[in-house]
């Protein structure tokens, strides 16, 4: 069959049928960007779900730690030398005035000395870094307070020991025991704040 000629009415029904491919495309766009805003809605929202679970999860295995070692960690010091009579988790200090503030996860003492421990299921030099800068906040909160006990340092978990024992702090491990101190090196003197 030969080919008919281009008529007027034959190009604009082009474009009208060109008209309509465009807005059935423009239609199926839309409603792929939709469906994709949705499945992104929904996956962020799945996302931000499995966050709260996760970071619930670990604050409920840091409970569980403190519990254990809060569980028998005043004998273990006690049989260190330290009297201790209290025995307190998450204490939280600030005196505005410095600009101080901060939390404690286990405070041990007898009212001339306490031990500030701090508590990690996985501890890294830094977080011995930081609790060395807590004890240092808390001096000087408790020096504004006229408070003139000494403090001590302790924290819990065994990646870290050399430095923390170099800083002068005592190391606390999970044992059969539940927890125990580690022994500290030869000339070893736990640093007063």
């Amino acid at each position: 069959m030969p080919e008919q000629p281009l008529t007027y009415e034959g190009i604009l029904e082009l474009f009208r049928e060109t008209r309509e491919q465009i807005k059935e495309s423009e239609r199926e766009r839309e409603k792929f960007a939709r469906e994709w805003r949705e499945r992104g809605a929904d996956l962020d929202r799945q996302m931000k779900e499995t966050d709260k679970k996760i970071s619930a999860l670990g604050s409920r295995i840091g409970e569980i730690v403190e519990n254990m070692v809060s569980g028998n960690i005043v004998d273990k010091f006690q049989a260190f030398g330290y009297e201790i009579l209290q025995c307190g988790r998450n204490v939280k200090y600030e005196y505005k005035k410095i600009g101080v503030r901060g939390e404690i996860d286990l405070f041990l003492e007898n009212g001339d000395i306490a031990i500030l421990i701090e508590v990690k299921t996985s501890l890294e030099t830094a977080d011995v870094r930081r609790h060395i800068e807590r004890l240092d906040e808390y001096r000087r909160c408790a020096d504004a307070r006229g408070d003139k006990r000494r403090f001590v340092g302790a924290v819990v978990q065994d990646d870290a020991m050399k430095f923390a024992h170099a800083s002068g702090m005592y190391v606390i491990v999970q044992s059969g025991e539940a927890v125990e101190i580690v022994p500290v090196p030869e000339g070893f003197q736990a640093k007063e704040w």
